[in-house]
């Protein structure tokens, strides 16, 4: 069987709507044997069929399942930074709980123990990562696990204090709806 339909084929087994994404590691797993110039030009011919879809440097949707795209963002975060201490703050949760009138368009911003960086995922979007001394024991009463994003969440609080923490423009912010919740 060639290799290309043999991925084809562990992936229509091993994907569903809550497990659409692949690192290249994930992918690698699936014939360790080949060597890294066949493995490259296995995952190269996959996106150009159309078998993956590219969302950064590493990460791969299998689109042949059916997943919520508004959803890809956060989980290329979650698994981006796996390894590091990372929650939604900022912008991100101050439009969705409407403590900001303007929504970010295609653009998350999380809080990350992990180095300030963002990520371009193309027609997805950006993720952006602020670095944060912050420790998850000294948080524990402002986060709150996001089973749908697969990653913890500020509260407001915590978002205004973070804002202003990392210096973000705050001209945005509607005072008398996050004085309610501060």
């Amino acid at each position: 069987m060639q290799t290309i339909r043999q991925l084809d084929l562990i992936l229509s087994e091993l994907a569903d709507k809550e497990h659409f994404m692949f690192s290249l590691g994930d992918l690698r797993g699936i014939n360790p044997d080949q060597t890294k110039g066949a493995f490259r030009v296995l995952i190269s011919r996959a996106v150009k069929n159309g078998l993956l879809k590219r969302i950064c440097r590493g990460l791969y949707l299998y689109p042949k399942v059916s997943f919520e795209t508004g959803l890809v963002l956060y989980h290329a975060a979650a698994r981006l930074r796996a390894h590091e201490f990372n929650y939604l703050s900022l912008e991100s949760v101050l439009s969705d709980t409407g403590v900001i009138s303007q929504i970010p368009m295609n653009w998350i911003t999380l809080m990350s123990s992990g180095r300030s960086n963002i990520i371009d995922c193309g027609a997805f979007g950006h993720i952006e990562f602020i670095h944060t001394k912050n420790i998850p024991a000294a948080l524990a009463c402002e986060l709150t696990y996001d089973f749908r994003c697969h990653l913890w969440r500020a509260s407001i609080k915590q978002a205004v204090k973070d804002m202003k923490r990392t210096r973000r423009n705050t001209d945005l912010i509607n005072w008398e709806t996050a004085n309610e919740f501060i």
